[in-house]
């Protein structure tokens, strides 16, 4: 429950009251501001010294025959134009999403994808025009990295608006799903781990001896998915992608990572490639949203458009190059 002390400090604290004091400081004198605010200026001085009482705080040095801010003063009149700013921002952007961008997108990437392209995505989008002659949508953007049926329980629960890098679409979720396409993966090991230099292709028999780095599985609710584990195989359990591919590069495991982020890796001779009994691993992917059974808002829309594109969808499965670790 709110003191009548703290209503009364929100009830002196009004956008005129700053503005008032914004215009004083500018103009240099009460005269000078009530002239330009089309008062009186003693309905100026009766308004600081209400400001005064209820903060308990002395705002100008009446010694001064200038309108001469006190220490108390200067902060209230930086804290004020920083709040004046914030109310304008905030009004622009509800007029703004009243055009149809919405509040906030979030968007759920799996883990494995290239980071590259999304960086590229998200300026591309913040470089539109929202339609007001201002650049930039109103739209907040939210990122949420997720890994294997984590990307679906993120859509499905309504914690996210869009989520790129999904496995197969579940059954009877209400969602519409489009295909990302195929993202290789490549069996690999350090240089000096013992499969480096074993017979290929690998077996079931070889592998199980072995400890494979796997990245979990970031659902709570669906069932988790794990993929390339032999069973009965040591498994050493990380968070990301880039861990795993660290953890590999330093032999303490082996298993598959997109090929396009050890390209470099492998050329450099810091990690060799070998085939085993699974053949050549490629995940299928798709990009996914909810179906509301209205028309997408307008930044949904414009990440739809461009999911459409083959060249987007190439660069999200290929351009690990670059990669921040």
């Amino acid at each position: 429950m709110k003191t009548t002390a703290q209503t009364d400090k929100r009830n002196v604290l009004t956008p005129e009251a700053l503005a008032m004091m914004d215009c004083i400081a500018r103009t240099g004198s009460f005269a000078a501001a009530a002239r330009e605010m089309g008062k009186v200026p003693s309905a100026l001085t009766y308004s600081v010294r209400q400001l005064e009482d209820t903060l308990d705080v002395l705002l100008f040095d009446r010694r001064s025959r200038q309108a001469q801010l006190t220490a108390a003063g200067q902060e209230l009149l930086n804290e004020g134009r920083r709040l004046l700013q914030e109310i304008d921002a905030v009004a622009n952007r509800v007029r703004r999403v009243a055009t149809g961008w919405e509040t906030e997108l979030t968007i759920a990437i799996d883990d494995a994808l290239a980071r590259r392209a999304l960086f590229e995505l998200f300026d591309d989008f913040y470089k539109l025009d929202a339609g007001d002659g201002t650049q930039g949508p109103p739209t907040r953007l939210k990122l949420r990295t997720e890994v294997l049926s984590g990307t679906w329980e993120a859509l499905v629960s309504g914690q996210a608006d869009l989520a790129i890098g999904t496995p197969p679409q579940l059954p009877g979720s209400s969602v519409l799903c489009e295909t990302l396409g195929d993202l290789e993966l490549l069996f690999c090991v350090a240089p000096h781990h013992p499969l480096a230099a074993a017979e290929e292709p690998l077996t079931a028999a070889m592998l199980v001896d072995h400890r494979v780095v796997a990245v979990a599985d970031t659902a709570r609710q669906l069932t988790p998915i794990t993929a390339g584990i032999v069973p009965g195989q040591d498994v050493l359990t990380v968070p990301s992608m880039a861990v795993k591919l660290e953890c590999i590069l330093r032999g303490l495991g082996c298993g598959g990572i997109p090929a396009s982020m050890v390209q470099r890796h492998v050329e450099a001779g810091r990690l060799v490639v070998k085939s085993t009994f699974q053949g050549r691993r490629l995940a299928a992917l798709h990009y996914a949203w909810r179906d509301s059974g209205q028309a997408p808002g307008k930044a949904l829309a414009w990440w739809l458009d461009r999911l459409k594109s083959p060249k987007t969808r190439q660069a999200l499965l290929t351009q690990h190059e670059g990669l921040i670790l």
